[in-house]
This record gives C-alpha cells, sequence and structure tokens, in this order.
C-alpha cells in the first residue's frame, strides 16, 4: 500500500517546487537561530536569500559529525527549550555523542516516514509488530515505535535482548514483522534452530533491518534461516533517525523521504558534487525539521541516487544499498578494503555462516589479517580435510573479491561474540604513532 500518494507519488516538478520552498525555509531558520549556522555562512560570505535554486544548496558549507560533537549537548537547537518534547544521542563510541532534539513536529513527521517505510513493505493495520530495536537514548526504537503506532499496526516494545522471550513472544503473540538490526535477525534465526520452537510455529513475514552495513548475501541467509522477506531501513540520529529511507517490496534501492531530507553524493575526497548514478558520500538536508535543522551533513556512507521511477510507483529518488562508509575503509598492505567486501567473499561460500571477526594486526614492518569465520554445524563436523578445503576456498574469495590474501580460521559454531545492537566486524590492532 501507498501511506500517503500525495506525498510519495507526486511529479518531478512539484517535488522540485516543495524542496526548494522547504530548503529555504529551513536556510532562514538555521542562520536566525543557530549561531553555529550564522557563522558558516559569514566566513562563506553568503545569506539565506542566496539560496535562489536547488543547485544553490552547494553553496552552503558542510557539517560535520565533529561541528555536532563540538555543539554538545544542546548548542544546535533552533527553538527554545519548551518546544523540545524528546531527545535522542548516537551511542558516543567513538567520541562525544551527537545529540538531536525533536519538537511535536518533528516526531509528527518521523512517525510519517516510518508508516510510509510500513506501507511500503506491505504491513497490513491488523498486523503484529515486534520491535526488537533498542529503546533508549539511541533513535531505533523509539523511531520504529512512533511510527508503527501512527501507522496504526500493534507494536510490541520488546526491545533488544533476552532472545529467548523474542521467540517465544514470536511463537505465542503470532508477531508478523520483526524490526531489528541484521546481525541480530540472522542472531534470531540461528537461535531459533537450536531452540524447541520450529519454524513452522512462528508466522513471521516481513523483516525491517538497518543501523548496521549488511550484504545482499546476508540478506538471503536472514530471509531463508526465518522464511521472512527482509528489508533494509536506513536513518542516522544527527538526521532524524531510521525512516529516512527504506526499501519497497521491489528490494530495489530505498526510497529516500526526499521531500523530508534532501539528498546529494559528494565526492568524499573533494567535496565536489556527482551526478545520480555515480558512487560517492551521501550528504543530507534536512528540510521540516525545526528542533535541529542540518544543512549537509557529511554521512560518510558510500552510496549512489537511482533516479529512475521505482516499479512500485513511488516517484522519490532512491539510494543503493550501502557498500562502505569513508571511514571505515581498511588500507592493508596498500589494499583499500572495505569490510562489507571481505563479508560478500565469505558468503558465497558453503559451511562458512555470517559470522566473522576481522582482526588487523602489524607485529612487525607488514600489516597482517586474520578473518574469523564460524563453520556450521555440518562442516564443522566433518573431517578436518573438509575443514581446510573450506579455509582455502574463503581465501581464494576473499582475493578474489579484494584482491588481498588474508589468512582465514574456521571456528566453532556460536564461538564469536553475539551482539543485540551493532555488531562489532573488526578489530584493529595496528600502532600508527
Amino acid at each position: 500500500m501507498v501511506w500517503n500518494k500525495q506525498a510519495e507519488c507526486m511529479s518531478k516538478e512539484e517535488k522540485e517546487k516543495l524542496q526548494l520552498e522547504r530548503l529555504q525555509q529551513t536556510v532562514k531558520l538555521a542562520y536566525n537561530n543557530v549561531s553555529f549556522y550564522k557563522e558558516k555562512f559569514d566566513e562563506a560570505g553568503i545569506t539565506p536569500e542566496d539560496i535562489k535554486t536547488l543547485k544553490d544548496i552547494e553553496k552552503i558549507p558542510f557539517t560535520t559529525k565533529d561541528d555536532l560533537r563540538a555543539a554538545y549537548p544542546f548548542g544546535l537547537f533552533a527553538v527554545p527549550y519548551e518546544e523540545i518534547v524528546e531527545i535522542h544521542a548516537s551511542s558516543g563510541t567513538s567520541g562525544k555523542p551527537t545529540v538531536t532534539g525533536y519538537t511535536k513536529e518533528d516526531l509528527d513527521i518521523w512517525s510519517e516516514c516510518i508508516a510510509r517505510g510500513l506501507g511500503m513493505v506491505g504491513v497490513e493495520k491488523e498486523y503484529i509488530l515486534q520491535n526488537a530495536f533498542g529503546y533508549g537514548l539511541f533513535t531505533g526504537g523509539f523511531g520504529i515505535h512512533h511510527g508503527a503506532q501512527k501507522f496504526g499496526a500493534i507494536t510490541v516494545p520488546i526491545s533488544a535482548g533476552n532472545t529467548k522471550r523474542q521467540l517465544e513472544t514470536m511463537k505465542d503473540f503470532q508477531s508478523d514483522v520483526i524490526t531489528c538490526t541484521p546481525s541480530y535477525a540472522m542472531y534470531l534465526g540461528e537461535s531459533l534452530e537450536n531452540s524447541d520452537i520450529n519454524l513452522e510455529d512462528i508466522n513471521l513475514k516481513i523483516g525491517i533491518h538497518g543501523a548496521e552495513m549488511w550484504t545482499e548475501e546476508m540478506r538471503h541467509k536472514i530471509e531463508d534461516t526465518l522464511n521472512i522477506k527482509a528489508y533494509n531501513i536506513y536513518g542516522l540520529t544527527e538526521i532524524m533517525g531510521p525512516g529516512v529511507a527504506q526499501e519497497c517490496v521491489e528490494q530495489n534501492g530505498m526510497h529516500i523521504q526526499d521531500d523530508h531530507f534532501y539528498p546529494e553524493i559528494i565526492n568524499p575526497k573533494t567535496g565536489e558534487t556527482l551526478p545520480a548514478g555515480q558512487k560517492g558520500e551521501l550528504v543530507l538536508t534536512t528540510l521540516t525539521k525545526t528542533g535541529i535543522p542540518i544543512l549537509r551533513f557529511r554521512t560518510k556512507d558510500l552510496t549512489s541516487l537511482i533516479i529512475e521511477q521505482c516499479a512500485c510507483g513511488r516517484t522519490s529518488v532512491r539510494m543503493s544499498r550501502i557498500t562502505g562508509r569513508s571511514d571505515d575503509m581498511l588500507k592493508i598492505r596498500g589494499v583499500m578494503v572495505f569490510p562489507s567486501q571481505i563479508e560478500k567473499a565469505l558468503l558465497k561460500i558453503k559451511g562458512a555462516s555470517p559470522n566473522y571477526l576481522i582482526k588487523v594486526t602489524r607485529p612487525d614492518t607488514l600489516d597482517e589479517v586474520e578473518v574469523k569465520v564460524e563453520a556450521t554445524k555440518e562442516l564443522f563436523s566433518d573431517e578436518m580435510k573438509e575443514m581446510e578445503k573450506t579455509e582455502a576456498m574463503i581465501v581464494k574469495s576473499i582475493k578474489s573479491e579484494t584482491g588481498l590474501r588474508v589468512n582465514v580460521t574456521l571456528c566453532e559454531p556460536e564461538s564469536l561474540p553475539r551482539s543485540e545492537g551493532k555488531s562489532v566486524r573488526v578489530i584493529d590492532e595496528r600502532n600508527f604513532e
């Protein structure tokens, strides 16, 4: 179903007119109410009146995560405190957290975006949605919760963790939809196989997964283990949370809610704007958010834009699957490698599970890479020569995908750490000082 046909199917001309009007309003709001943006504009020698076309957005300086950290906690609020009704923040694992505040109108927009996404994947109002994203300062749990309630689905706010209870709830409530990170979806599938609950005992039809990068191969694994259709959802704390973009039933790129978020793709090294279809770093501008308006935020996520109309009938610009981040690329012996490339390579090999850990060290002057991969139970019970054969196949597959030869160790099933939130896939122990 199309939740909001007028917004999701409007013509290109209507969309661009609306985007420009909203961009101009947002720029004025930021300039007049946020000292950070006024200083940025003044330094660049521009004023809100200089934004006369959508192309003029390129005149606006970028906003980075460091800028948001420097403004911690409330330095970017564009409205008085009494108008803020909810606050969320990033984990802060790589520095100060980034904080975002929402007005009541912001929460309405967030809910609207999630509701559209639920319609995109075939959720019905009578469906039971089991929300296993974490609640709290993380945006995932509450974002899905707000939107599911607006949509009218029965919402089960179970949050992340307590896997035994998750599976029991799926069975007892006959949940139709599961929302969680893709790595946790995989863990649920594994746990189901090891429980006394059979796949036939549950009623899941749809999975909505995000908050971390995942490959097409991992999608197929999730779909097979849980007998569902698995869909990608995208968002980030700095812009709104989940729901900035989401796949529809076509599973061919994520529809950006581009009447609320204006997307650009830039060359991450030069900042130059790239045309549709070219891969680069995603930059997002909020068009309707008033609590904290964000202009040209550099997401670090690497993707491309698809402007051709989707077969589902929606006219919004789509973004392709994120293949990496400009800041999580590993440079190993001069070769640029993304963890997603290694995941893609190992999931092509029968006998390798999607649970892996990449460890990078420099014991002397040369980088060493070990990829620990859990074997399936079937392979682990085979003879040692079968394990060695599979390890060699994984080594070859990774070299074909990345051009890099690595050491591969097959581990016992369920021996690597599990995460109920974002998974940790890389441990880099090199000392560059």
